[in-house]
């Protein structure tokens, strides 16, 4: 459950640095989600675990800082290429910068996410411990179990609307009652609008 919490909450720590940087480098106000249900962009949560784990046997900040653009590199670059072979689609493209790899991951974003590792170090990994102590409580094991359910819903929800787009795109119809209501319920013009930033290969 404290592995979860931290997936959790940096899922939506993404969510918000991705507005940020909407406004600072495009102008906009932009919501850009990986989920179809609430403000949540996974890679930032698999980032924030991988992180706390790596931070847990490396805390000198240099060696974090390029342990954590190693890392940060490839979670972009295996989360781009399994978007792409299982949606048909990518969210970020990177091959007009330098030091691009397949246009997945570049060094430039590799030195943010090594930034970051060094901010989780000094900002976020003491706090981690007072999770323990949440997780004494009752009550806050029980929000935990149903903020994990409510998660492993969403994920299943949006993996099976983004495939199901991806068989309309190549005209494959659906196989069951399950895949028919799903193509009722998310059909492409709301997919097109919760994921705002997605590109069909």
């Amino acid at each position: 459950m404290k592995i979860f919490l931290i997936f959790f909450v940096g899922s939506i720590f993404g969510f918000l640095i991705e507005i940020l940087y909407g406004l600072v480098m495009d102008k906009i106000l932009i919501f850009r989600k990986g989920l179809i249900y609430g403000p949540f962009i996974q890679v930032y949560g698999v980032g924030a675990v991988a992180f706390y784990l790596l931070i847990c046997k490396i805390k000198e900040p240099k060696k974090v800082f390029f342990a954590g653009m190693i890392m940060g590199g490839v979670l972009e670059y295996i989360f781009s290429f399994l978007q792409e072979v299982i949606f048909g689609t990518i969210s970020w493209d990177y091959s007009h910068l330098l030091f691009d790899i397949n246009g997945r991951t570049s060094l430039v974003y590799c030195f943010f996410w090594g930034a970051i590792s060094v901010a989780y170090l000094k900002l976020i990994f003491p706090l981690i411990d007072k999770i323990d102590i949440l997780l004494e409580n009752t009550v806050a094991r029980i929000i935990t179990y149903c903020l994990f359910a409510f998660m492993i819903f969403d994920i299943t929800v949006s993996c099976i609307a983004g495939m199901r787009q991806d068989a309309r795109k190549n005209n494959i119809p659906p196989r069951n009652k399950i895949e028919t209501f799903i193509d009722s319920r998310y059909p492409d013009e709301f997919m097109d609008k919760v994921y705002v930033n997605k590109k069909e290969i």
